[in-house]
């Protein structure tokens, strides 16, 4: 399962991205949106690191700082020991050819005036594969990859199932042959018995094509069979990292242990005690001071809401950003 873990292949330190807001006749900053707020974590060649919170805690918006499709406001990403970030866009436009990503939507994502086997073909063609037959050829075996047939190539998005697009969104992510690829909650927008398929897909093609992915999820049962290592993000921090079956045997930070309490367990005489968290998420324009999970966490103390607690790790590779952990308040 787990292959090529030795060698460090992204690493993320202080990633920040800032959302201006504006108001007023002039349109002048009034505030601004805190979207990602110092998130850290690094990636090892072959791994699938999850990335898992409710909507609007920022995993989306890491992926894309990560590749630059949003520009991060601050902070260091090192693909490769290149850091990202200081690249110029041609520097980057090369290094797209490893970092490639699924987005989410697998109609929004496709241009409906293209056919497939246009869709899948532009990448190879911006990086150098100027030969049509060529491209052709290789359009074949990329929907053969991904389990289409080759006639579809001659089709139009609209003509495929959201499963078959997501499929078409892969090939495309595949065609350059990248090392990384960051699938943005590649399966919420499918049935279950599809996103079962899709996700089997993305895990045997980790093994042909030797790939690490960064799969960011919503929901932490469809992550627990996929994932190496799971990050819990929450309005925009990084709440807890660990690796899969020690964040579901072991959650530590009270917010992974409610999301956990929510999963349904398929044993009908399984007894779960469901945790309830109090309130709303609050907004990332004004997050609460000290600890972000501080308004809604049952274990709350006063160091809480003044004092934002170091993500550190407690355990081997085990990482949590909350108080209950910290020596000074144990002491």
């Amino acid at each position: 399962m787990q292959q090529n873990m030795q060698n460090l292949l992204l690493e993320v330190n202080g990633l920040k991205k800032y959302f201006p807001v504006r108001g007023g006749v002039f349109g002048r900053k009034v505030g601004e949106v805190k979207a990602v707020d110092d998130v850290s974590f690094s990636v090892m060649e072959g791994e699938i690191l999850a990335l898992v919170g409710e909507s609007g805690c920022g995993k989306s918006t890491t992926g894309k700082a990560i590749l630059r499709l949003s520009e991060p406001t601050e902070g260091e990403v090192k693909f490769q020991d290149q850091d990202v970030t200081k690249l110029s866009a041609e520097e980057m436009r090369k290094l797209r050819r490893n970092m490639q990503i699924i987005f989410q939507d697998p109609y929004a994502s496709l241009n409906p005036r293209h056919t497939v086997e246009k869709i899948i073909g532009e990448p190879l063609l911006v990086h150098g594969m100027t030969s049509a037959n060529e491209r052709k050829q290789r359009v074949k075996e990329l929907l053969d990859v991904v389990g289409l047939s080759p006639y579809h190539a001659s089709r139009y998005p609209h003509q495929f199932s959201g499963g078959q697009r997501q499929r078409i969104g892969i090939a495309r992510a595949l065609a350059n042959n990248p090392k990384m690829i960051i699938c943005d909650e590649p399966v919420s927008a499918l049935d279950v018995s599809v996103q079962a398929q899709i996700l089997n897909l993305m895990d045997e093609l980790r093994d042909a094509f030797h790939l690490t992915y960064i799969f960011i999820a919503h929901d932490l049962s469809v992550v627990k069979h996929i994932s190496d290592r799971v990050g819990v993000m929450y309005l925009g921090r990084m709440a807890e990292l660990a690796s899969k079956d020690e964040l579901y045997d072991n959650p530590k930070h009270p917010y992974t242990q409610a999301l956990l309490s929510a999963v349904p367990d398929p044993d009908p005489d399984y007894q779960r005690e469901r945790i309830i968290l109090k309130g709303d998420v609050p907004s990332p324009s004004d997050p609460p001071s000290g600890c972000a999970f501080h308004t809604r966490c049952p274990y709350a103390m006063d160091v809480c809401s003044e004092v934002r607690p170091v993500f550190q790790e407690i355990e081997d590779n085990h990482y949590v950003a909350c108080h209950l952990y910290s020596d000074t308040v144990q002491s």
